[in-house]
């Protein structure tokens, strides 16, 4: 297969992650609520989706979060509130389910069929042409690095290749917003990899709206631009992945820490030197053989702490073999966003 890494690119997000006048809102959410009898599974839901961005829809079992795609995807009708997408009210659902592609976590591909004869079969039910539904076929199948399979029953298709084939379906019909739901489930690490390249690239190029829903956080945080997290039908944090991380500080989300690596025969020292640092709040030995020390910092002003720390243990001779800035992840913000709100 060709090399998708060269294909596509790395994966990237914009270091400025706050939308352009030019990027359009293609999907809208207001006040979405939905009871199931006397349960409120969703408890008004806000959002917002640009044109050429990635969302991060999380949540833990039972947030929420499959009643929200299903009411966003016109499966399931809200109690109350409105959504649109690319500017069509969620009155429409015909016309919103035009403008939509969705990659469920299960797919039901026909074994028996080809690649390319599962995707004209698609385009053909969007209205295509016989030959048009044939050249956004081949054209789609390109785009997937799937060129040279596209003739092969898709029963001979690994789980990756399946998954490109998804998202070349959910791209028939050339949709504003794309839902994809834990697709790097089941695959390796490589084949993760090649396939966020992949949803990357979708979102710069076709200027696609990407909602990705994932249990990974790290495919979250590597690929998305914006995350929305939800717990218990309601919304505990949104914004770009660096604001959601940034503004979820707190003690059980240490966004300042350094990992010191010393001589053995120095770390007591260092250790002792380190307390009486006014920036340090705390400082806890590891590493296999006890020879790293995490120090937990205040924030400062200036963002001089780690400084500060390095000055204290050379002024008392003390070697540093190396050090590193550790930050906060974005699984370490869910997880106490998500435990807060169950609390």
């Amino acid at each position: 297969m060709t090399d998708q890494a060269s294909r596509f690119g790395t994966v990237k997000r914009s270091v400025d992650s706050r939308p352009s006048p030019g990027e359009s809102l293609v999907l809208v959410a207001e006040d979405l609520r939905m009871s199931y009898g006397p349960r409120l599974a969703l408890r008004g839901l806000s959002f917002s989706l640009r044109a050429g961005r990635i969302l991060g829809f999380l949540g833990p079992n039972g947030a929420g979060k499959t009643t929200a795609i299903r009411i966003l995807t016109t499966i399931l009708e809200p109690s109350t509130g409105t959504f649109t997408v690319d500017g069509i009210k969620s009155t429409d659902p015909q016309g919103i389910r035009r403008r939509i592609g969705v990659l469920p976590e299960s797919l039901g591909f026909h074994r028996n069929m080809t690649g390319e004869e599962c995707l004209v079969y698609f385009g053909r039910l969007f209205g295509r042409t016989a030959k048009n539904a044939r050249d956004v076929a081949h054209s789609l199948l390109n785009d997937m690095g799937l060129e040279s399979r596209g003739r092969s029953l898709v029963g001979s298709y690994s789980r990756g290749m399946r998954q490109r084939l998804g998202i070349a379906r959910a791209l028939v019909n050339e949709p504003a917003v794309l839902f994809l739901d834990e697709p790097t489930l089941g695959l390796d690490p490589r084949g993760q990899q090649e396939l966020l390249e992949l949803i990357g690239r979708i979102a710069r190029e076709r200027k696609v709206g990407i909602v990705l829903c994932s249990h990974v956080l790290s495919d979250i945080e590597v690929v998305c631009d914006d995350v929305l997290i939800m717990n218990l039908g309601e919304v505990v944090a949104r914004g770009t992945v660096a604001e959601v991380i940034g503004h979820s500080r707190g003690d059980d989300v240490q966004q300042n820490v350094m990992k010191i690596h010393l001589p053995q025969a120095a770390v007591m020292r260092a250790q002792h030197v380190l307390e009486s640092v006014p920036v340090v709040r705390k400082v806890s030995s590891g590493g296999v053989d006890g020879t790293w020390l995490r120090v937990e910092l205040v924030q400062t002003a200036d963002g001089a702490s780690n400084n500060v720390v390095l000055a204290a243990l050379t002024s008392a001779d003390i070697p540093i073999l190396s050090f590193e800035a550790e930050r906060a992840r974005l699984q370490e913000v869910f997880l106490h966003l998500t435990g807060a709100a169950r609390a």
